[in-house]
């Protein structure tokens, strides 16, 4: 029952409005396991074929944050779907299925169900939604690494690093960090997320400001003038000159 999904807990999401969000599955006419949490980690655990214990030091595990599953009765099943049916016989799959196979929508219904805001605002008709990307193709849940996400707070990824993630679709811009000239993605001080938010922008490319320039400048203000003597090419569009990925 392994699962991927955002780390971030949404703000105001109470434990039992997440409990409504699981409650559609219980049409099928299958009721919460009993037990809970511990009753999934009985067959779950680091030892059988499906090891999420690491679970257990991640933010969607804190019970003193309301916001998130565990903070919940039911755990697990908050994302998983009610569950007591399959705790009876293994077979029977959970109401709610992550993993290759699940259709993208379905899944990331469950992950926007309280990561709507913030950085996802725009999700919604973005490059990546509208090519089917799962949130589970970026991001896991079941691990301890985390990196800082757009906001700073912990955020966890199917791969090493957040660039390494990125990578697995645009292998072209990792063939173009290896060029002599590039942005220092190699040394680690800048990430795919300084430019871009992934989770869908207003502007091009999913840049984190409207336009290229506007965020070129957060890190070359000094281009920014006003100059004597514009150039303007360079005022126009950085890209006239410049290839940024290297």
């Amino acid at each position: 029952m392994s699962v991927a999904i955002l780390c971030l807990p949404a703000p105001g999401r109470t434990a039992d409005e997440r409990e409504v969000l699981a409650g559609p599955a219980e049409t099928n006419g299958e009721g919460y396991a009993e037990g809970g949490i511990e009753t999934c980690m009985e067959c779950h655990d680091e030892t059988e074929k499906y090891p999420v214990l690491s679970i257990l030091k991640t933010t969607h595990a804190m019970k003193g944050d309301s916001r998130t599953p565990f903070a919940s009765a039911h755990g697990c099943e908050v994302c998983h779907g009610p569950s007591a049916a399959h705790v009876e016989e293994e077979t029977v799959p959970p109401p709610r299925r992550f993993g290759r196979n699940a259709p993208a929508q379905e899944q990331n219904a469950v992950c926007l169900g309280c990561h709507q805001g913030g950085t996802r605002v725009h999700w919604k008709g973005s490059t990546h939604e509208s090519r089917d990307v799962a949130c589970t193709s970026c991001h896991t849940i079941h691990v301890e690494q985390a990196v800082l996400a757009l906001d700073k707070r912990p955020e966890t990824f199917a791969r090493n690093d957040q660039s390494q993630t990125c990578y697995e679709c645009h292998p072209q811009q990792r063939a173009q960090m290896h060029r002599l000239s590039a942005h220092p993605f190699k040394e680690g001080r800048i990430r795919c997320s300084d430019c871009h938010n992934v989770h869908g922008t207003p502007g091009p490319s999913l840049l984190v400001r409207n336009t290229v320039n506007n965020t070129c400048y957060q890190c070359h203000a000094e281009k920014r003038g006003p100059f004597l003597w514009e150039h303007q090419p360079a005022r126009e569009d950085c890209l006239n000159c410049h290839t940024p990925h290297g």
